[in-house]
């Protein structure tokens, strides 16, 4: 009797359903790492695609407090290693009162000023140059060896002669970061006309395309995601340089005033500095990233 009652009893499928299914707070916070759902049409996702934002943070939350910890037990000297408290102090007191005669704002100022001068210029100049060498065998034999020869020089090897020619002035300084983000530019440039499929050109030819009418719409087009890779190479190489730019008779300007802080030691205001730079380089990058989706949505499909 009681085997046939137990046979016969229902059972709860769905209380046990949900105590089978139930996230644990483990599994809930492991989640937000996940790479997320993968896209239409894609079973398994292609490599490396997913969300990071939370790796990233979780990353930069533990830098952070390993350099809080390391301080606050005082494993490295406060002269080489200051707490992120003091350079928060800091932050606050050079953007208030100024270091070496400016403010953060008019250091910070004066640097973008010299770095995205040389970069406008280099993308006037660089882009269609390297355009230029990828569709002319005659341009690529005139700039190629020219750029190649400066390319792997280090910007302090050729800043004595940059300053014997152009003086000491601002024209200087912009000289010597345009030079250090003119190659990459050009050669990314040149690598798109490179990787554009030579169907699509024959098919434009055949339509009857013009050279011009080639270069415009398939070439040009084509060779966008490249031109844009070199844009945020060349900005990287461009605030790498600045530092070695304001070396000589900067007054302002966040090289020169991480340099200044250094002859002091004043370690604080030198990693304030790294930080700026670092900041106003990762929103600029993030800046192209953005108009990389909205001008070329087609690129890695």
């Amino acid at each position: 009797m009681n085997q046939t009652t137990a046979a016969t009893t229902p059972v709860n499928t769905e209380a046990s359903f949900n105590t089978v299914v139930k996230p644990t707070i483990l599994k809930r916070c492991l989640s937000i790492f996940a790479a997320g759902p993968v896209k239409p049409g894609e079973s398994y996702g292609a490599p490396g695609q997913g969300k990071s934002l939370a790796i990233s943070l979780f990353t930069t939350a533990m830098l952070i407090g390993i350099w809080y910890i390391a301080t606050y037990f005082q494993w490295v000297k406060p002269l080489f290693l200051p707490s992120p408290g003091a350079v928060v102090m800091r932050f606050w007191e050079v953007a208030t009162e100024g270091f070496a005669n400016a403010t953060l704002l008019e250091h910070t100022g004066w640097s973008m000023m010299r770095v995205f001068s040389a970069f406008l210029l280099a993308l006037v100049t660089a882009v269609p140059i390297g355009i230029f060498m990828g569709v002319n065998r005659i341009a690529r034999g005139i700039f190629d060896p020219i750029i190649e020869f400066y390319r792997p020089l280090p910007p302090l090897a050729y800043l004595p002669l940059v300053i014997i020619w152009l003086g000491i002035g601002e024209v200087s300084k912009i000289v010597l970061i345009y030079l250090a983000i003119f190659a990459p530019m050009a050669l990314s440039a040149r690598a798109g006309v490179k990787s554009v499929a030579m169907e699509q050109i024959h098919a434009a030819y055949s339509m009857g395309g013009s050279r011009w009418q080639v270069i415009r719409h398939i070439i040009l087009i084509n060779a966008l995601p490249e031109i844009l890779t070199g844009m945020r190479i060349g900005i990287g190489f461009g605030w790498t340089t600045l530092v070695a730019a304001e070396m000589v008779a900067a007054q302002a300007g966040l090289g020169f005033m991480v340099l200044n802080a250094a002859e002091f030691l004043v370690t604080d205001i030198v990693i304030m500095g790294i930080i700026v730079i670092g900041i106003i380089a990762y929103l600029f990058d993030m800046l192209m990233r953005y108009l990389e989706k909205k001008l070329v949505p087609w690129k890695g499909r």
